[in-house]
């Protein structure tokens, strides 16, 4: 019988190890700045006061995590709005599958936008490679957080998805709790949101039923979160060309580091959330298919169509599409003032990192790419006939 003492290497933590666990978040002093940082106002004492009297996990959440998510969205968003909430029973637990633009932003808005709704908040699934200091995994662990573990051997790497899905599954239909997780490993850099097939198939490994039966068993929602300014751009920008020019070039835990703190404080604009269908309606078509691979395939183009046909297009993603194309096609779709606006923050954004050297001319692509995709997608979209309208 599986119990929650299966998964003591990877799961949250839970009311009963709080108290331990903020004791020792209080006696990190890289905490204690990191706190600072977001909230210039508080003291020491005051951080200390707050967190010394959380109890439980829903505490936490509340009187932390909350707070720092509405101040960030004061301080560096013209909003936040949410649509496909009445796609959801707020007695049952979903698997959310969503696009991945922000490290820590996309699944803790989405959290905070279900908290005001008056659903429970998810479980949130973060690689291994993030958790650079022991007090950012014992912070993420109090916010309902597992651990995917990334950078394992090729002989731990089916002993650990097994375990990872074997978890996610108790987490729905055992502890009865949603989970956030991204539909690739990885923050999309291009703009180009694709759900990996391994994934899926990592999902399956913890059962021995029909495709149709395990999946619908775990209500898999499509998520589509847009930023009107991707928090990271300019940092996605240069990851993306050193990819290019660089041999061997690989992110170093500073760079995740930096790219989790900029993308806390860096302005986004407007943010839409869209919630689509369970998409438990096709399972049984796919399960007629004659191959494992294509019922795989399949499932993963369900997600791609309801996230690229949910994804919020803004005036910035427009812009960027005519830019590429050296078209109007899309003029109707915003002013010259917001054309001023954009060209101005891909300016200052691609200023940060030009002390970097690099073609300007294909850093100004690949930046104008991150916003023009979305578009492409949308212009490229067609319903596989397995897929009834939505």
């Amino acid at each position: 019988m599986i119990t929650e003492s299966d998964f003591d290497d990877i799961r949250p933590y839970n009311d009963s190890e709080v108290t331990e666990v903020i004791e020792r978040l209080l006696n990190e002093e890289e905490f204690i700045r990191f706190a600072q940082k977001l909230f210039p106002s508080f003291t020491k004492e005051i951080i200390e006061k707050t967190l010394s009297q959380v109890s439980s996990i829903k505490e936490f959440q509340g009187n932390f995590i909350i707070r720092l998510a509405q101040h960030i969205i004061d301080k560096t968003t013209k909003g936040i709005t949410i649509e496909g909430l009445d796609n959801l029973d707020p007695k049952q637990s979903y698997l959310f599958i969503s696009d991945h633009r922000d490290i820590i932003l996309d699944s803790a808005l989405l959290n905070v936008m279900l908290h005001f709704n008056g659903f429970e908040t998810t479980e949130i699934a973060i690689g291994s490679n993030l958790l650079i200091q022991p007090w950012i995994a014992d912070l993420v662990k109090l916010n309902k957080s597992f651990v995917v573990n990334r950078n394992t051997t090729v002989r731990q790497m089916l002993t650990k998805s097994k375990q990872l899905s074997c978890y996610i599954n108790h987490a729905l239909n055992e502890k009865k709790s949603s989970i956030w997780i991204a539909q690739r490993e990885g923050r999309t850099k291009d703009g180009d949101d694709r759900t990996q097939q391994s994934l899926l198939k990592m999902l399956q490994m913890s059962s021995d039923k029909e495709f149709a039966s395990h999946f619908r068993n775990l209500r898999i929602v499509p998520v589509a979160i847009s930023y009107e300014y991707e928090p990271c751009d300019g940092m996605k920008t240069l990851e993306v060309y050193l990819k290019e020019t660089e041999s061997g070039y690989s992110k170093t835990a500073k760079d995740d580091l930096r790219s989790m703190f900029y993308g806390l404080i860096n302005d986004k604009g407007r943010v839409h959330f869209h919630i689509g269908k369970p998409v438990s309606e096709m399972l049984d078509v796919i399960e007629n298919f004659d191959e494992d691979k294509d019922k795989y395939k399949a499932l993963a183009e369900i997600i791609d169509y309801r996230i690229h046909k949910n994804y919020n297009l803004w005036p910035d993603n427009y812009i960027a599409y005519d830019i590429v194309h050296k078209s109007n096609d899309f003029s109707d779709k915003y002013s010259l003032e917001e054309k001023e606006l954009f060209l101005k923050h891909m300016e200052k954004k691609l200023a940060t990192i030009e002390d970097k050297g690099g073609d300007r001319t294909r850093l100004n692509q690949i930046f104008l790419d991150i916003y023009s995709n979305p578009v492409k997608n949308r212009l490229e979209l067609t319903r596989p006939d397995f897929i009834p309208e939505s």
